[in-house]
C-alpha cells in the first residue's frame, strides 16, 4: 500500500530569486538570501536558484538578469521572487524588468508589498495599495 501524499516529499512551485546588491555587507547579503529562503519555506515554494546583480550601472540587461531570463524559459518555472521592487533596479529599469518577467510567462512575487500611496481622487485619507503586474505569493494561484 502506498503512503498518502501528505507523507511524501512534494515540491512546491519552482521560483528563482533575484537580488540587487550594490555595496552591501556580507551580513546584509546573507540576511536577504535567508529572507527569500524562509519566505519560500513558509509559502510552499521551491527556491531553485538565486541571481545576484552587483553592478550599479548595468542597465536593464545585466548578466544576472539575462541568466534569470534564461532559466524562466525552462519548463515548470512558476516565477521570480524579490524582497521588493527595488531589487529589480531603479524604477524605470524595475518596471521594464517586471514586464520582461511577465512576458516570459512567469509571475513576479514580492516579499514586501510596495509602499502604500495616498489616493489623490478620494481625499478620504484611505490608503490604496498599487501592485500593477505583480502578485504576492499569498495572493497568487498555486
Amino acid at each position: 500500500m502506498e503512503p498518502i501524499t501528505e507523507h511524501r516529499q512534494v515540491s512546491g512551485p519552482v521560483v528563482y530569486g533575484f537580488l540587487r546588491l550594490v555595496r552591501v555587507s556580507a551580513a546584509r547579503q546573507a540576511a536577504l538570501a535567508a529572507t527569500l529562503t524562509d519566505y519560500c519555506r513558509s509559502h510552499e515554494l521551491h527556491l531553485s536558484g538565486l541571481f545576484t546583480d552587483r553592478d550599479a550601472f548595468s542597465g536593464p540587461d545585466s548578466a544576472a538578469f539575462a541568466g534569470l531570463l534564461d532559466v524562466l524559459a525552462l519548463p515548470d518555472v512558476y516565477g521570480v521572487l524579490v524582497p521588493a521592487m527595488s531589487h529589480l533596479g531603479p524604477r524605470a529599469i524595475a518596471v521594464a524588468r517586471g514586464h520582461r518577467i511577465e512576458a516570459a510567462g512567469s509571475r513576479l512575487l514580492l516579499v514586501r508589498r510596495p509602499r502604500p500611496t495616498q489616493s489623490s481622487a478620494s481625499g478620504s485619507g484611505r490608503v490604496r495599495r498599487r501592485t500593477p503586474g505583480t502578485n504576492r505569493a499569498l495572493n497568487a494561484e498555486s
